[in-house]
Protein backbone atom coordinates (compact mmCIF):
# COMPACT_ATOMS: atom_id res chain seq x y z
CA UNK A 1 0.00 0.00 0.00
CA UNK A 2 1.71 3.25 -1.30
CA UNK A 3 -0.13 5.43 1.79
CA UNK A 4 1.59 3.08 4.21
CA UNK A 5 5.31 3.76 2.91
CA UNK A 6 4.09 7.39 2.06
CA UNK A 7 3.03 7.37 5.88
CA UNK A 8 6.59 6.27 6.79
CA UNK A 9 8.60 8.46 4.65
CA UNK A 10 6.76 11.57 5.62
CA UNK A 11 6.82 10.92 9.77
CA UNK A 12 10.48 10.31 9.71
CA UNK A 13 11.47 13.01 7.09
CA UNK A 14 12.32 15.43 10.05
CA UNK A 15 14.28 13.06 11.78
CA UNK A 16 18.34 13.61 11.28
CA UNK A 17 19.16 9.95 10.67
CA UNK A 18 15.85 7.90 9.54
CA UNK A 19 17.49 5.16 8.58
CA UNK A 20 16.44 2.76 11.74
CA UNK A 21 13.07 3.45 11.39
CA UNK A 22 12.66 2.95 7.52
CA UNK A 23 14.29 -0.12 7.26
CA UNK A 24 13.49 -2.09 4.43
CA UNK A 25 11.88 -4.82 6.28
CA UNK A 26 9.36 -2.26 7.57
CA UNK A 27 8.77 -0.54 4.56
CA UNK A 28 7.77 -3.37 3.17
CA UNK A 29 5.61 -4.94 6.22
CA UNK A 30 2.30 -3.88 4.60
CA UNK A 31 3.26 -5.79 1.59
CA UNK A 32 4.16 -8.98 3.84
CA UNK A 33 0.50 -8.53 5.28
CA UNK A 34 -0.48 -9.02 1.86
CA UNK A 35 1.18 -12.00 0.75
CA UNK A 36 1.56 -13.65 4.16
CA UNK A 37 0.03 -17.37 4.85
CA UNK A 38 -2.53 -18.05 7.41
CA UNK A 39 -0.53 -18.98 10.22
CA UNK A 40 1.44 -15.20 10.07
CA UNK A 41 -1.37 -13.20 9.31
CA UNK A 42 -1.52 -11.65 12.90
CA UNK A 43 2.22 -11.58 13.70
CA UNK A 44 2.29 -9.52 9.60
CA UNK A 45 -0.75 -7.39 10.86
CA UNK A 46 1.08 -6.63 14.20
CA UNK A 47 4.16 -5.43 12.16
CA UNK A 48 1.66 -2.87 10.30
CA UNK A 49 0.17 -1.67 13.15
CA UNK A 50 3.77 -0.83 14.68
CA UNK A 51 5.43 0.61 12.22
CA UNK A 52 1.77 2.45 11.65
CA UNK A 53 1.86 3.66 15.68
CA UNK A 54 5.39 4.16 15.61
CA UNK A 55 5.26 7.12 12.39
CA UNK A 56 2.01 8.44 14.03
CA UNK A 57 4.04 9.19 17.58
CA UNK A 58 6.79 10.13 15.58
CA UNK A 59 4.57 13.41 13.91
CA UNK A 60 3.08 14.34 16.88
CA UNK A 61 6.95 14.12 18.52
CA UNK A 62 7.45 16.69 15.87
CA UNK A 63 4.90 18.73 15.89
CA UNK A 64 4.99 19.41 19.80
CA UNK A 65 8.91 18.63 20.81
CA UNK A 66 8.07 15.87 23.01
CA UNK A 67 10.50 13.36 24.62
CA UNK A 68 8.37 10.76 26.06
CA UNK A 69 6.39 10.69 22.52
CA UNK A 70 10.73 9.94 20.90
CA UNK A 71 10.99 7.05 23.55
CA UNK A 72 7.47 5.16 22.63
CA UNK A 73 8.41 5.83 19.07
CA UNK A 74 12.23 3.98 19.64
CA UNK A 75 9.92 1.16 22.18
CA UNK A 76 7.91 1.03 18.75
CA UNK A 77 10.78 0.59 16.63
CA UNK A 78 12.54 -2.03 18.68
CA UNK A 79 9.39 -4.26 19.01
CA UNK A 80 9.18 -3.50 15.19
CA UNK A 81 12.43 -5.95 14.88
CA UNK A 82 10.54 -8.91 16.56
CA UNK A 83 10.71 -12.34 14.94
CA UNK A 84 7.33 -12.87 16.54
CA UNK A 85 4.59 -12.04 18.71
CA UNK A 86 5.75 -13.15 21.64
CA UNK A 87 9.08 -11.39 21.46
CA UNK A 88 6.68 -8.46 19.87
CA UNK A 89 4.68 -9.07 23.60
CA UNK A 90 7.76 -9.27 25.66
CA UNK A 91 9.68 -5.75 23.99
CA UNK A 92 5.94 -3.85 24.94
CA UNK A 93 5.89 -4.93 28.24
CA UNK A 94 9.63 -4.13 28.85
CA UNK A 95 8.76 -0.42 27.61
CA UNK A 96 4.94 -0.39 29.45
CA UNK A 97 6.57 2.62 31.58
CA UNK A 98 7.21 4.79 28.19
CA UNK A 99 3.82 4.25 27.63
CA UNK A 100 2.57 5.12 30.55
CA UNK A 101 4.32 8.38 30.96
CA UNK A 102 3.02 9.46 27.22
CA UNK A 103 -0.16 10.25 28.59
CA UNK A 104 1.35 11.96 31.57
CA UNK A 105 1.33 15.78 31.46
CA UNK A 106 1.00 15.62 27.88
CA UNK A 107 -0.43 19.15 26.55
CA UNK A 108 -1.26 18.77 22.70
CA UNK A 109 -2.87 21.17 20.34
CA UNK A 110 -5.69 20.00 18.42
CA UNK A 111 -3.45 18.73 15.32
CA UNK A 112 -1.91 16.39 18.39
CA UNK A 113 -5.15 15.72 19.60
CA UNK A 114 -5.95 14.51 16.22
CA UNK A 115 -2.66 12.37 16.61
CA UNK A 116 -3.32 10.69 19.50
CA UNK A 117 -7.00 9.90 18.13
CA UNK A 118 -5.42 7.94 15.12
CA UNK A 119 -2.62 6.83 17.56
CA UNK A 120 -5.61 5.09 19.73
CA UNK A 121 -7.46 3.79 16.87
CA UNK A 122 -3.98 2.06 15.79
CA UNK A 123 -3.72 0.15 19.05
CA UNK A 124 -7.93 -0.98 18.25
CA UNK A 125 -7.78 -1.84 14.84
CA UNK A 126 -8.24 -5.64 14.32
CA UNK A 127 -8.98 -5.79 10.31
CA UNK A 128 -7.07 -4.64 7.87
CA UNK A 129 -9.59 -2.50 6.94
CA UNK A 130 -9.90 -0.50 9.91
CA UNK A 131 -5.72 -0.30 9.52
CA UNK A 132 -5.79 0.72 6.03
CA UNK A 133 -8.65 3.52 7.28
CA UNK A 134 -6.05 4.87 9.78
CA UNK A 135 -3.48 4.33 7.40
CA UNK A 136 -5.05 7.04 4.67
CA UNK A 137 -6.06 9.25 7.32
CA UNK A 138 -2.49 9.70 8.81
CA UNK A 139 -0.95 10.19 5.55
CA UNK A 140 -3.39 12.74 4.69
CA UNK A 141 -3.21 14.22 8.10
CA UNK A 142 0.49 13.89 8.18
CA UNK A 143 0.31 16.07 4.54
CA UNK A 144 -1.55 19.29 6.56
CA UNK A 145 0.61 18.99 9.67
CA UNK A 146 2.46 22.45 10.45
CA UNK A 147 5.96 21.82 12.06
CA UNK A 148 7.19 25.48 11.69
CA UNK A 149 5.03 27.18 14.10
CA UNK A 150 6.31 30.43 15.81
CA UNK A 151 6.66 30.13 19.93
CA UNK A 152 3.79 32.61 19.94
CA UNK A 153 0.89 30.27 18.61
CA UNK A 154 1.64 28.45 21.44
CA UNK A 155 0.92 30.79 23.53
Amino acid sequence: MPAFEDLLHEAFRRVPNPAPFLAPTTLAAYSELQQAPARDLSFRFERVRLATAMSILQLLSDLGDNDDSRKVVEALNRALQARSIAEIDNVMHKEAKAFERLYTNLYVNDEGELLLNLFERTLDADSQALMDDVIREATALAATLDFERDEDDYE
